[in-house]
């Protein structure tokens, strides 16, 4: 495709139902074609109704797969975000290594395939306002500080966060702009309600559209001071 086309084409891989839903919405709430990519995308056919996106079946660590996808899409590539990660818990002594190796490769390697992928296209397009795009990657806490029995998330998440560092000082001065979020608390959702014992301690857990609003400005960020990475706790972390 060409990309000529007026309409901004916004992507999220690894969409499920809670953030990156969240975030969804709000994309598509500002006027941009959304497209939500999956392994499993049964799960997200009411929020494209909502939200008129289209949904594609995608493999986060499928290179050739995600190159072709977003080779296809009509319009220029304003926005693109990589939320999967992999947990895997153990003593290290214990982990599975061919374990270890998938969870890495589906929070590290996945997130360097969207952002080369996203960045070839959007180097491709002209820019709007000095603009060319917005890469987002999802992180976590554990791409600054690893925890016990965490390593293998703390592997991937240290190595997206240095893939985002790099490719900020990259392609920033070219037009594209990329974050990393450090989401440092848990996501509140319809599988993981607000817990009981901080009843007394309301919105300690993240709320999604607070977070999906918060990308929304990493977004419309001026050029001039465009953050590179932020953190998201809520107010009732001890730091």
């Amino acid at each position: 495709m060409d990309g000529t086309s007026a309409t901004p084409q916004a992507l999220i891989v690894g969409a499920g139902t809670g953030l990156s839903a969240a975030f969804a919405r709000q994309l598509a709430g500002a006027g941009y074609v959304l497209h939500l990519a999956a392994r499993n995308t049964a799960k997200l056919e009411l929020l494209a109704a909502e939200s008129g996106a289209e949904l594609h079946v995608l493999d986060g660590t499928d290179a050739e797969g995600t190159a072709a996808l977003i080779d296809c899409l009509p319009g220029d590539l304003r926005v693109a975000c990589y939320n999967p990660s992999a947990r895997l818990r153990g003593p290290v002594a214990e982990l599975d290594p061919a374990a270890v190796r998938k969870a890495v490769e589906i929070t590290a390697f996945g997130a360097f395939v969207l952002g080369q992928a996203a960045a070839k296209r959007m180097l491709s397009q002209q820019p709007e306002n000095g603009r060319r795009g917005t890469i987002l990657f999802t992180g976590a806490s554990a791409g600054v500080k690893g925890f016990a029995h965490s390593a293998p998330f703390a592997m991937g998440k240290f190595a997206q966060r240095g893939l985002a560092q790099s490719m900020a000082r990259e392609l920033h001065p070219k037009g594209i702009h990329v974050a990393w979020v450090n989401i440092d608390g848990g996501i509140r959702n319809a599988s993981r309600p607000e817990r009981v014992e901080a009843a007394d301690n309301p919105d300690s857990m993240l709320d999604p559209d607070a977070i999906a609003r918060e990308y929304m400005h990493l977004i419309c960020q001026h050029r001039s001071a465009w953050s590179d990475e932020l953190v998201l706790r809520p107010w009732v972390e001890r730091f």
